[in-house]
C-alpha cells in the first residue's frame, strides 16, 4: 500500500471530504511518526503499536474525527493524548501559521517521541505546545479552546472541556462505543450527534 493508495481510498470510502484536510493529510506523512519496525505498515488503513501500549490510530478514524472537527485556519485546538504526534501535525498544518495546537500527552516517553518526529516539519513549530501531563479536566492556561478533540475513550466528555471551550466550538472524542461531537450553542447549551 502506497500513501497515495491509501488516501485514495479514504476519499473514496468517503472518511476524507474537506481540500483542506486532504491536504493536510498528503503534506503529513504517517510513516514519519510511527517506529522503525512499523515502517513498512505506514499506509496499511489500520492502527500500530507505538510503545507503552498504545497506538497510532487508524487513518479512517483520524480522518473521521477531523471531518467532524472541521479545523479552519487561524484556530486554537485542544489535542487530549497526542500520541505519536501524527494528528498534531495535521492538526498545526491545518490551523495555518496563525492557529496554535496544545497538544497533550500523559506518557513522558511518547511526549518525547513525538516531539522528535515534529522536528521533520520546522515549518510547523510555531503552531503547536507539545506537553506532558493529564489533560482529563483539560488545560485552563490556555482556554477557552475554539475546537478540542481527545484520542482516549471516556465514559462521558467532562464538565472542564464543555467550560474551556468557545460558543460555537466542537468537541470530538470517543466515548464508550461511539464517537461524539458537541457542539457549543450556548454557555450551557449543547447539541450532541453520536457516531457509531
Amino acid at each position: 500500500m502506497t500513501k497515495q493508495k491509501l488516501l485514495q481510498s479514504l476519499i473514496h470510502d468517503g472518511y476524507l471530504k474537506t481540500p483542506n484536510i486532504i491536504k493536510a493529510f498528503e503534506r503529513i506523512d504517517r510513516k514519519n511518526f510511527v517506529r522503525e519496525s512499523e515502517k513498512e505498515y505506514s499506509y496499511l488503513n489500520s492502527a500500530l503499536p507505538i510503545g507503552h501500549e498504545q497506538t497510532i490510530s487508524q487513518p479512517l478514524v483520524v480522518a473521521f474525527m477531523l471531518e467532524l472537527l472541521e479545523p479552519k485556519r487561524g484556530e486554537k485546538i485542544l489535542e487530549i493524548g497526542s500520541g505519536s504526534g501524527w494528528q498534531t501535525a495535521l492538526l498545526a498544518d491545518m490551523v495555518s501559521t496563525k492557529g496554535k495546537i496544545i497538544a497533550i500527552e500523559r506518557i513522558p516517553e511518547l511526549v518525547h517521541d513525538a516531539k522528535k518526529h515534529l522536528v521533520k516539519y520546522p515549518r510547523l513549530k510555531p503552531r503547536f505546545e507539545m506537553m506532558e501531563g493529564d489533560a482529563s479536566k483539560g488545560y485552563r492556561p490556555n482556554a477557552p479552546y475554539d475546537k478540542i478533540i481527545a484520542a482516549a475513550s471516556a465514559d462521558k466528555i467532562p464538565n472542564e472541556w464543555k467550560e474551556q471551550l468557545k460558543i460555537g466550538g466542537f468537541i470530538v472524542a470517543p466515548v464508550r462505543e461511539s464517537i461524539v461531537r458537541l457542539e457549543k450553542k450556548g454557555a450551557n447549551e449543547f447539541e450532541k450527534k453520536e457516531f457509531y
